[in-house]
């Protein structure tokens, strides 16, 4: 006869609620687990979907995620020449609000040059953009349909592809267009504003006596080309040739054309240590926390259990059971409970961590690793019981 399954069967109702809800908390357990891996996949989602071995952005800076970089498109062609790049394209990112529907809409906007690379790395509906204007492909985050058409800046763009789940260092989802586009978008001012920038540099050249007025002309030309200019990108992400000195080729580009590059083992160590290390941080605490609740729950249900069963045991040593079968009695009540709200709790975030606003990955060696640190808890949390039990004396089965 089992003894903790005979009790467990005669206090069911009280098992099975101490296990749901036991469940429900190693269920947040795991769900932050998986918040903290999301967390990683995320910001290191359109990195590592660029596959680029530099990210050459603004000197001094830590771009293009962490920091503002901005630079001149042409200086592509100056990196696609230094010895040991073997090709280098331009992006443009961006993060932008709108309405849509009458609610705000949010994501993350990458311009990429169509003969480049750096795009969507998978199109999973649609097709990927054929036309240098006035087209995007979408994450599938944004929930939005192929031919949907999104008003940005000054046009109308038409989603024509779908790709996967590409997101932000800050969980908003990707959206991808051409890099003319994107700059636009970025850079482009309105009718107006244009239209203002223009006449206070005619205002100031206009007090300039020692010019005349061909001149004066010429030079208000000049001056609006290039403030009106959206010829600038973020970074400049670039592929190495084989055999090419990773080092090497980056103290070219600092010494000679003054840009820092940033390599792509440096550029995820920004991503993950600076961007999301109080994240990191505050998650792992959490997780600390709620483990450490789980541990006094259980030695409180145990210990309770083992009071309400205090003739019981005093019944069992009284007819000369050994104190290893009181100890088995209550070991295995512990255990079962954790096994059993370990089931419940992956059961729940197994079918709901889909519906989380940010990605959960859940990892089989932290569900592993948890698993054996509820099994520690839970054999830990039984000594409370057991000492208890073995302090019983067997008189007290025969007391009132």
């Amino acid at each position: 006869m089992n003894l903790a399954v005979r009790d467990i069967r005669y206090h069911r109702g009280r098992f099975i609620l101490t296990s749901v809800g036991l469940g429900l908390l190693l269920g947040v357990v795991m769900s932050m687990g998986g918040i903290y891996r999301g967390l990683f996949a995320d910001a290191l989602s359109i990195s590592h979907a660029t596959r680029a071995d530099l990210w050459v952005v603004q000197q001094e800076t830590s771009g293009p995620f962490a920091a503002i970089s901005r630079i001149p498109e042409d200086i592509r062609y100056r990196i696609a020449a230094v010895p040991g790049v073997a090709e280098a394209s331009p992006l443009s990112f961006q993060t932008v609000q709108i309405e849509r529907r009458g609610k705000p809409f949010r994501f993350f906007l990458v311009g990429y040059d169509l003969n480049g690379f750096g795009g969507p790395p998978t199109i999973i509906a649609g097709r990927g953009i054929r036309q240098k204007h006035y087209e995007m492909v979408v994450a599938q985050g944004m929930k939005m349909g192929l031919g949907e058409k999104i008003r940005l800046g000054l046009h109308d763009y038409t989603v024509v592809g779908i790709t996967g789940k590409m997101v932000s260092s800050s969980g908003d989802p990707a959206a991808y267009v051409g890099l003319a586009d994107a700059q636009e978008i970025q850079f482009k001012s309105n009718n107006d504003a244009i239209r203002n920038q223009r006449e206070r540099i005619a205002a100031r050249l206009a007090g300039l006596p020692t010019l005349s007025p061909p001149q004066t002309k010429l030079l208000r030309q000049n001056i609006t080309a290039l403030t009106e200019s959206t010829h600038t990108v973020n970074t400049v992400v670039a592929r190495l040739a084989p055999g090419a000195n990773l080092q090497e080729v980056q103290e070219r580009i600092g010494r000679w054309n003054h840009f820092r590059a940033i390599s792509d083992g440096e550029q995820t160590e920004i991503l993950t240590k600076g961007m999301i290390e109080k994240a990191r941080m505050q998650l792992g605490l959490f997780r600390i926390i709620l483990l450490v609740i789980s541990a006094v729950i259980i030695s409180l249900i145990i210990y309770t259990s083992t009071i309400d069963k205090i003739r019981t045991i005093a019944t069992l040593k009284l007819i000369g059971a050994r104190n290893r079968v009181i100890v088995g009695l209550i070991l295995q009540q512990s255990l079962l409970m954790g096994v059993i709200a370990y089931a419940i709790g992956y059961g729940v975030i197994s079918l709901t961590y889909d519906r989380f606003p940010r990605r959960v990955e859940l990892v089989a060696s932290d569900l592993q690793s948890l698993f054996v640190i509820v099994i520690g808890i839970c054999t830990v949390s039984s000594f409370v019981g057991i000492r208890k039990a073995l302090k019983v004396e067997p008189a007290e089965a025969l007391g009132g």
